[in-house]
């Protein structure tokens, strides 16, 4: 099924056309009057210029006024082999229709609401043959049964006329329209960037995307260099601004010989608060007990920390080459 943007917005073309497998664009007069496009012409140049094939309204109240119009368009540089004419359907249409078909030019005749008017159309040899289900279906009509009629009078009898799907609204239209063999469909840019949309391939591609991650990220890639150690001498609350700044839950307290003294978290925190009250912020990291940190060397991928911090039911790792000090990471950078 051929694919194509239906669109004037100068945006949108670009964007639908650098996905490079568009067959082509549908314009309207309307598009262009809710656009405020007032250089018709040289906006139909434009976009001609940007597409594949370019559809484009002939308008006239005969079939010689279409005709003319039709040629006006090409003579003022759209290329004939990448442009089809679109006429709305009625007598003078197909009429329209079969002489610039004749020309050897490409015509839609378009805003079809019946399979008669369908029938029609591929008797004058129209390039393309286009219901419009959106409007079919607010006015309370089966539009899609219009599609399915009109599929299977193209294929019992060979006509050469495609059955484009338009007055697209939403995604499922677009099933509709596979479902029911339609040769072609266009498709507004918001419904058509939403096709590949899913709740469950986003699930799927973010996990695949975190456990990549997590074998290709090394810790030091993440470790906070910053902000994370002190001096044994400093006080509590000295630590805490330092915890403030690097925004981890911990800090390292160094010995004057630069070995750690002690890690201190904001769980410590909580716990001296309950023990000593709130007169703590005086207090010396040196005069807290000491203990022994859990540390990772740099060079392990974030799924061995990931794995480490299950095991030792800690928030935070040291961050050690041997016996130097690089950092911090902390378990909410890992997940």
């Amino acid at each position: 099924m051929e694919l194509y943007l239906d669109s004037v917005k100068i945006d949108e073309i670009k964007d639908a056309t650098a996905l490079g497998y568009l067959a082509g664009l549908t314009t309207t007069p309307t598009f262009m009057y809710r656009d405020g496009i007032k250089d018709i012409d040289g906006t139909i140049l434009e976009i001609s210029h940007m597409v594949n094939i370019l559809m484009v309204e002939a308008l006239g109240n005969s079939a010689g006024e279409t005709v003319n119009e039709a040629l006006r368009l090409v003579s003022l540089g759209l290329d004939p082999k990448k442009t089809v004419f679109k006429i709305p359907i009625s007598l003078e249409g197909t009429k329209a229709c079969k002489m610039l078909v004749d020309k050897g030019l490409m015509v839609n005749l378009h805003l079809i609401y019946t399979v008669q008017q369908a029938y029609m159309a591929f008797c004058a040899g129209a390039t393309y043959v286009c219901p419009l289900v959106g409007r079919l279906q607010d006015q309370g009509h089966d539009a899609l049964g219009l599609i399915k009629d009109c599929v299977n009078v193209v294929e019992k009898y060979h006509y050469q006329s495609k059955i484009m799907f338009s007055s697209v609204r939403n995604i499922e239209h677009v099933k509709n329209a596979l479902n029911l063999g339609a040769h072609a469909c266009t498709i507004p840019w918001p419904v058509l960037r939403s096709l590949t949309e899913n709740h469950f391939t986003k699930i799927g591609t973010d996990e695949f995307l975190r456990h990549t991650n997590l074998l290709s990220t090394k810790v030091i890639d993440i470790t906070r260099k910053k902000n994370v150690t002190l001096a044994a001498s400093a006080s509590v609350a000295e630590a805490l601004l330092e915890m403030t700044k690097s925004k981890v839950g911990a800090v390292l307290a160094l010995n004057s010989e630069k070995s750690i003294h002690r890690i201190f978290t904001d769980g410590d925190l909580r716990r001296i608060l309950e023990t000593k009250g709130e007169n703590i912020m005086d207090i010396k990291l040196a005069d807290l007990p000491p203990n022994n940190p859990q540390c990772i060397s740099p060079d392990e991928c974030l799924l061995d920390a990931q794995k480490k911090f299950k095991e030792v039911k800690v928030d935070t790792l040291v961050v050690k080459d041997g016996d130097e000090i690089i950092g911090l990471v902390d378990i909410q950078d890992v997940i």
